[in-house]
């Protein structure tokens, strides 16, 4: 059966060496790429045009991967694409990605799209939780990653909800509190609103340079044996080896730092790490399988060979690079403050339109207001004439009655001649209707006195009536004008902006201030720098309350002891390389 097998694979192998070019899919954690590569080519060849097609000049981070049975490879370089074990059906499927990683993001990753290929990839890391990261940091990195995609926050466009399809934090910290996606949101847009004024390549910057203080950051574990038969762990990062026991990735219980490593080899399982120092013993492991063993020895002759290179002068090439990468900063911040200023002038003029448009509702509701009472002045004025002619015509009416009285007075006098009885009567009549007389003669004084008074009422109202008309009138004129301390030709000049008036030149003087305010920058961000660890912390206290401990799991439970410790990965690392290289390898024998 293997023989069949092995028969299949060599007539396989010889089909594809007899044609002239075979296919290649590049997976990269953004998108695929196919390539047609000729038969002869090696690795080198098939990695450069990719690096090519990328416009990546930092190289020697990156490799091509693919999978082997139950474990992973790296193409080699100097080996034919087709002389390794890659897989046999075509397009042959290889992933490009971050093998080596740096020490310190912020001063190694000189390109933009360097430091973006290894945002993606970390973040898909911690997210599938081959990373460990613990729930506070997990929401400010979100945070940095939403603001690398959406760009600076704004809470017009990022409304409640705008981050229901996103997946930004492990499933377990999600998992490990009593809390409702909105509620997560909430915490990752808090924090996202805090980050104004940084670009998306900043906040790729800022995510990495938090994630590279995360235990695992950076480390491929492998499982070994001492010399006892111990079931430990492996790590290989940019700083050395690491020795683990198996249940926990985050602490190491001892490690070797690349620079007392003098030579690394293997001979079938059996690992050799010869120390720097003679006198002390050789460090030796097994593995389970020899391709595990290539796997290590490719990592630790790559790190090893960065770990030297980082602490020479650097290559032209990356002084270089360097160069263009500080004048790129340079452009972009001056780009940036051009943007800002063109921002701030467009926001002066929205406020200055805002402004004109709320004095002209202003102006506006006066008008209106005026109006009214103009219009109230004139039903006042109608309703006293109504009043006052009302008052006229009773007056009229009760003199007309004071004559018919007298008129009356007039005949009962004269049949008062008809009798004693009817002149008494007469009298008492009399008397009532004199009585009746004068009460009408007063009423009609009193009409004539409030007609009177109604009519200089009437005379006020007319008055009033003309100053709210002159006042409409003074309104109606001012508001063709702006508001206060502009010139009225000047309205319309200054709601529309050119590109002439945004436009500004840079001299010299404006590189030096910018390069102080670059370094004043630098000050600035070590000063905040020391706030991170605070902002975790309130992050953490914030979301303790709502934890299910019963879920935490065994390396969540780790790292929180590792924090009331005080200990973390830098702290833990300088305590063990400040043993002694023959006390370590004795204490990795007698685990």
């Amino acid at each position: 059966m293997a023989s069949a097998l092995a028969a299949k694979i060599g007539l396989n192998s010889l089909k594809r060496r007899q044609a002239k070019n075979f296919s290649v899919r590049i997976c990269t954690m953004e998108s695929d790429m196919e390539f047609s590569c000729e038969v002869k080519w090696k690795g080198k060849d098939l990695f450069d045009l990719v690096c090519r097609a990328l416009g990546l000049r930092e190289t020697w981070f990156f490799g091509l991967q693919y999978n082997v049975k139950d474990t992973v490879a790296w193409l080699k370089m100097e080996k034919r694409v087709l002389d390794q074990e890659v897989p046999k059906e075509e397009p042959i499927t290889l992933h490009f990605l971050a093998k080596f990683y740096p020490e310190n993001a912020e001063e190694e990753l000189v390109q933009d799209i360097t430091q973006h290929l290894y945002f993606l990839q970390v973040k898909k890391k911690i997210l599938e939780e081959e990373i460990h990261c613990p729930p506070e940091a997990s929401v400010l990195l979100a945070s940095y990653a939403v603001h690398a995609k959406y760009g600076e926050y704004d809470p017009i466009v990022h409304k409640p909800g705008f981050l229901a399809q996103e997946e930004l934090l492990p499933k377990r910290v999600i998992n490990l509190y009593q809390m409702t996606a909105e509620m997560w949101e909430e915490r990752i847009t808090a924090c996202y609103a805090e980050h104004r004024g940084r670009t998306r390549d900043e906040a790729e910057m800022e995510y990495l340079k938090i994630a590279q203080d995360l235990d695992m950051y950076g480390v491929n574990y492998f499982p070994i044996r001492n010399k006892k038969g111990t079931d430990l762990l492996l790590g290989v990062d940019a700083l050395g080896l690491h020795i683990y026991e198996p249940d926990n990735r985050l602490t190491p219980k001892c490690s070797f730092p690349w620079n007392e490593i003098r030579n690394i080899s293997y001979s079938d399982k059996e690992f050799t790490i010869k120390p720097l120092d003679k006198k002390t013993n050789v460090f030796k492991f097994n593995s389970s399988r020899l391709r595990v063993n290539k796997l290590i020895l490719q990592l630790c002759i790559g790190n090893h060979d960065l770990f030297m290179r980082r602490r020479r002068v650097d290559s032209l090439e990356v002084q270089q690079m360097k160069a263009q990468a500080r004048e790129e900063r340079a452009r972009k911040q001056v780009e940036r403050q051009r943007l800002q200023r063109e921002k701030q002038l467009r926001e002066e003029a929205e406020r200055a339109r805002d402004e004109l448009e709320r004095r002209l509702i202003q102006l506006q509701d006066e008008a209106h207001m005026a109006n009214e009472a103009l219009l109230r002045s004139e039903q006042t004025a109608d309703l006293l004439a109504e009043k006052a002619q009302i008052a006229e015509e009773e007056a009229k009416l009760l003199a007309q009655k004071a004559a018919e009285a007298e008129t009356e007075m007039q005949r009962i006098k004269v049949t008062a001649i008809r009798g004693q009885e009817e002149r008494r009567l007469m009298e008492q009549k009399m008397l009532e209707a004199e009585m009746l007389a004068l009460k009408m003669a007063e009423e009609s004084e009193r009409r004539a006195k409030e007609a009177e008074q109604l009519k200089l009422d009437l005379q006020e109202a007319r008055e009033s009536e003309r100053r709210a008309k002159h006042k409409l009138l003074e309104i109606t004129s001012k508001a063709v004008y702006t508001s206060p301390g502009l010139p009225p030709d000047s309205l319309d000049s200054d709601l529309s902006f050119s590109r002439e008036n945004l436009s500004f030149d840079f001299k010299d003087t404006d590189m030096k201030r910018l390069s102080m305010e670059i370094e004043k920058e630098k000050v600035e961000y070590m000063e905040k720098s020391k706030h991170l660890q605070e902002q975790l912390n309130e992050l953490k206290t914030e979301i303790e309350s709502l934890k299910l401990k019963e879920r935490e799991t065994p390396l969540d439970i780790i790292h929180n002891q590792n924090t009331e410790q005080g200990t973390s990965k830098h702290s833990n690392f300088k305590k063990l390389t400040l043993q002694s290289t023959k006390s370590r390898v004795a204490f990795f024998e007698e685990l």
